[in-house]
């Protein structure tokens, strides 16, 4: 990571890193909640891999110098079952922090949690916002993409997916897509999809646990 963007008094992203200014929410963060002074840097970025370093001044962002680019990263997307509360921002915090590209909310055959299609907007609205919070804590500069509820057949369906389950080993080359179960695992059926395996260790792990594993062993592939 850029000694710029670790050391920064804070991270926020905005819609130009050129003519920085942050949302409401985020001004008032920086400004009422941090009381960032004069003076201190705060790195932005647009999300798509762009970043740049801005000093307080008063109550806005003044860039500092010339605007970064960084590379997409390597894709490493997880399909995870819905976990019940609290649990599910959890996972998509978790899942941002460590560096996931995308995060697919799956409905499976023994999922207990399922989206009716008129609350799954509203769903996915308050997780972008959990996933966009976590990569400003992290100092991520391009933004994971948050969608869903998907079917498993048809996630299954995508090219390099691959099945996390405990005890297998690990596929001949990095997954670009891992699937996650529900906590009564995934069904017979699922299960005979001619997908490569992920192993996640020998113990049964609750939905976000497994699929908080799941990327970080997709991610430390060589």
């Amino acid at each position: 990571m850029n000694h710029a963007l670790r050391s920064s008094a804070a991270h926020v992203f905005v819609e130009s890193v050129d003519a920085p200014i942050p949302p409401d929410d985020d001004a008032h963060h920086l400004f009422r909640v941090l009381r960032l002074r004069d003076g201190e840097t705060v790195t932005v970025s647009d999300g798509r891999g762009a970043w740049a370093e801005a000093k307080v001044s008063g109550a806005s962002l003044v860039p500092t110098g010339p605007s970064h680019h960084e590379p997409e990263p390597v894709e490493v997307a997880i399909a995870a079952a819905i976990p019940k509360g609290d649990r599910l921002e959890w996972m998509v915090q978790k899942l941002t922090e460590v560096g996931a590209t995308r995060i697919l909310l799956m409905h499976c055959a023994r999922s207990v949690v399922r989206w009716k299609p008129d609350r799954a907007m509203g769903q996915l609205e308050r997780l972008r916002r959990v996933s966009r919070e976590a990569a400003m804590q992290s100092r991520r500069v391009w933004l994971p993409v948050v969608e869903g509820p998907v079917d498993f057949a048809a996630v299954a369906a995508v090219p390099g997916a691959a099945l996390a389950e405990p005890g297998a080993g690990r596929p001949a080359e990095m997954p670009r897509l891992v699937l996650v179960g529900p906590e009564g695992g995934f069904s017979a059926e699922e299960l005979s999809a001619p997908l490569p395996r992920i192993g996640l260790g020998n113990s049964v792990l609750r939905v976000e646990t497994a699929a908080l594993v799941a990327a970080v062993r997709a991610l430390t592939m060589p």
